[in-house]
């Protein structure tokens, strides 16, 4: 399988291919010393990479009220169940059929509704566009078929593809400016646009769904009212605290910088977070800070050591590593680490890395809040204790 879906240059093209054949998918359990201070976590602490299973290309991870089932998106269309630790061979969906299989495309993104009783994906068609769709859901079946919004999508990269929904019960959407590079539509700032955004809505609320009264650009003339924040250029992935309600952002960068934004659980929504004016804490060719642009928490260089895309994690509430609780995991496609740092009231502390997972996807959180790694490569990875 191609691993250039998050690239963004030939030197990185080159870079992942050297990834698929050079490498392992997971390395270390054994992780170095962590630097000092109070971004470091206890001493002690030392995580592994347990595969679970494999699969093909798995993008996107979800779990289900009421049962401890596995569900995991191969990028290649198919909506696989892994239960008792064992793959389903029939896939939940398929759609492998429909969707496109160009570089930043195809099954991108998966979630349940809060009562189980509706799934939800987000996928790109033969045309490159993209579909939020809902199933009915019941005894491990999905039925009962229909389009929720659709998106049509000007360039082949830059989809953003994660859902998710928050304490509200409102489902919330990622997408990706449109594609290209540096957003030459400015799609970012622009308000009359799903492009570069992060949308809430009501999937159930009405036909096709319904907008929160409170979204924060309900009645603005020209704005699109699905919108909860902006400025944004491929959120990748996102994930809630289930503590707090904080929103993690990871959005993957153009030429130097990638970023992590994280919006407080007490947020009213409308932030923007920059693009394509900036990029990280830094002007993007140029271009005037907004006046209301909020810098990211976490930033770091491409090209540093192999880095090129950022995959953004979750706020670790499990109990099965306690030196990691409260500590947000987040990781590199490229460079395969990942870290993890102290979450503080107005930052994080210095990252420690944790161990590599080449080719890392994406990640993903069960029921116990115990969290997972998903590798391009196949791999899926529960993250334990390694003593």
């Amino acid at each position: 399988m191609a691993a250039n879906r998050w690239m963004k240059s030939a030197a990185w093209l080159l870079a992942a291919g050297l990834f698929a054949t050079g490498c392992v998918g997971v390395r270390s359990a054994e992780r170095p010393e962590p630097p000092g201070g109070p971004g470091a976590p206890p001493g002690d602490v030392a995580v592994r990479f347990t595969e679970i299973a494999r699969l093909e290309s798995p993008v996107a991870f979800a779990v289900r009220k009421g049962e401890d089932t596995l569900y995991v998106a191969e990028q290649t269309g198919r909506l696989r169940a892994i239960r008792d630790g064992k793959v389903d061979p029939v896939p939940v969906v398929d759609l492998s059929r429909e969707v496109s299989d160009g570089n930043e495309q195809g099954l991108l993104g998966v979630a349940f509704s809060p009562d189980g009783s509706r799934l939800y994906l987000d996928w790109t068609d033969l045309d490159g566009h993209t579909h939020v769709t809902e199933w009915s859901f019941a005894g491990g079946k999905a039925s009962a078929r229909r389009d929720v919004l659709t998106q049509r999508q000007p360039y082949p990269n830059h989809k953003g593809g994660q859902l998710a929904f928050g304490k509200d019960g409102y489902l919330y959407i990622a997408f990706g400016d449109g594609g290209s590079g540096g957003d030459p539509h400015g799609y970012g700032q622009d308000l009359g646009t799903w492009l570069g955004k992060i949308l809430r809505i009501d999937p159930r609320g009405g036909t096709p769904y319904r907008v929160p009264e409170d979204n924060p650009f309900v009645g603005r003339a020209g704005a699109k009212p699905e919108i909860w924040a902006y400025g944004l250029r491929n959120p990748w992935r996102f994930s809630f605290d289930a503590e707090t309600g904080d929103l993690w952002i990871g959005d993957v960068g153009q030429n130097a910088w990638e970023e992590v934004d994280r919006q407080p659980g007490t947020s009213k929504g409308g932030e923007n977070y920059g693009w394509n004016k900036r990029e990280g804490r830094h002007p993007f060719n140029g271009g005037d800070k907004p006046a209301d642009a909020v810098d990211p928490v976490l930033e770091y260089q491409l090209n540093d050591n192999g880095t090129c895309s950022v995959i953004s994690g979750y706020v670790y509430r499990g109990t099965a590593i306690p030196g990691l609780g409260g500590r947000y995991l987040y990781g590199d496609f490229c460079a395969g680490w990942v870290r993890s740092v102290e979450v503080r009231p107005q930052g994080v502390g210095e990252p420690t890395e944790l161990g590599r997972v080449e080719q890392l996807s994406s990640f993903g959180e069960d029921h116990r809040r115990e969290l997972y790694a998903l590798s391009l490569q196949g791999g899926v990875y529960r993250l334990e204790a390694a003593r």
